[in-house]
């Protein structure tokens, strides 16, 4: 880490945008992170890496990051230059970030301090970038390589959280080796799948996020078109059973003395939709109920829950767990989000300013969290 005097400020890049189908949502985040980071406390290097996978030098102009007339934006269109790149060396003696233009000299932007990934999905939230920070020395926000990797991937998220013995709902992976060299055996597994647990079924990406790719799938006739939509964003898919109940979320925050849980929070039916879908979330913007109805005893089993979730998947920083609070009243675990939005309407930041965190505080936990801890094996 470079030396830091009383006169220093902290560099926080702030990396946003991204490869995956999340990408403009993770423009939507890093716009709010950027309007809320204390400019007195830290020096702010925005990031935005394009969806070729560009790093790219862009304005610090939250205003530009946000929704307009249900349009998202994009990183090409905050980028100061179309070739112009951003290169953070890959060497722990070594935090000079540099820009380069084809035939321009290079420039050089200064060293970070620590990096806020506000990426979602593949090439950002699921380890890749995690492990390119760890090879550089340099300090992020969040969960490690394992963790996020881990969280990312729905198919082995639930084999560890079955193995910590916390209740998951009924699944079946389609790997894909197994559609491409037989699809009809493949077809037939999800079949059977739904003979024991019975239609609707919900067929999605095995890791991607923000309900981009999921199809409900009322019968057999709506299964392959489902399965070729999920396998646009990933080729390995996940067939969930339908879990008759409430949806609740809750976020954890790491302090001092170990994670904590939030209030949590209800996502309610939305009327104009089918289920919480993409547009449900971001562009109708459906209102979270925070702190959610629960009684006392159903608060405290969701919130211990939340944290063992955390902690069975080794998770640091943050994370949004997400639960389904079933007719028969036992709480199961859909998912963990180790990088979860922080948009307006995002819940996370709700639950925690429901509980005593505003949303300064909060980025300003997670960047002094990430100062503080080391790189490399801990």
């Amino acid at each position: 880490m470079s030396s830091q005097t009383s006169s220093h400020k902290p560099r926080v890049a702030v990396v946003f945008g991204g490869r995956s189908s999340e990408h403009q949502i993770s423009v939507l985040t890093a716009g709010a992170v950027l309007r809320a980071i204390d400019r007195d406390k830290y020096d702010v290097l925005p990031i935005g890496i394009t969806t070729d996978g560009r790093w790219a030098l862009t304005a610090d102009d939250p205003e530009r990051m946000a929704i307009t007339d249900r349009r998202l934006p994009s990183v090409a269109e905050l980028a100061e230059s179309a070739e112009g790149g951003v290169v953070l060396p890959v060497d722990p003696t070594n935090r000079e970030v540099v820009y380069t233009e084809p035939g321009s000299v290079p420039k050089a932007l200064g060293e970070v301090d620590v990096v806020f990934p506000v990426l979602h999905g593949p090439y950002g939230e699921d380890g890749t970038l995690q492990g390119l920070l760890e090879l550089s020395g340099v300090p992020y926000v969040g969960s490690g390589v394992l963790a996020s990797a881990v969280g990312q991937d729905k198919d082995y998220m639930k084999r560890v959280f079955t193995s910590f013995g916390l209740p998951v709902g009924p699944y079946e992976v389609i790997r894909p080796r197994e559609w491409d060299n037989d699809p009809a055996a493949a077809r037939k597994k999800i079949v059977d799948f739904a003979a024991e647990h019975g239609w609707p079924l919900f067929v999605k990406p095995a890791r991607a996020g923000s309900s981009i790719g999921i199809t409900k799938v009322d019968d057999l006739g709506g299964l392959d078109e489902a399965i070729e939509e999920a396998r646009r964003h990933d080729p390995k898919i996940l067939v969930e059973a339908l879990l008759r109940g409430r949806e609740i979320e809750c976020g954890v925050l790491e302090f001092a003395d170990g994670p904590r849980a939030s209030v949590p929070a209800e996502i309610p039916p939305v009327s104009a939709h089918d289920f919480y879908d993409f547009d449900a979330k971001y562009i109708d913007s459906a209102a979270g109920i925070v702190p959610a109805p629960l009684s006392a005893e159903e608060t405290a089993e969701v919130q211990e829950l939340a944290v063992a979730a955390f902690e069975a998947a080794s998770c640091e920083g943050l994370v949004r767990a997400d639960f389904f609070l079933r007719d028969n009243g036992e709480f199961v675990i859909n998912e963990i989000n180790t990088l979860p939005g922080f948009t307006p309407i995002s819940m996370y930041p709700r639950m925690w300013q429901e509980s005593g965190v505003s949303y300064p505080e909060l980025i300003d936990r997670l960047l002094q969290a990430a100062l503080q801890r080391s790189t490399g094996l801990r």
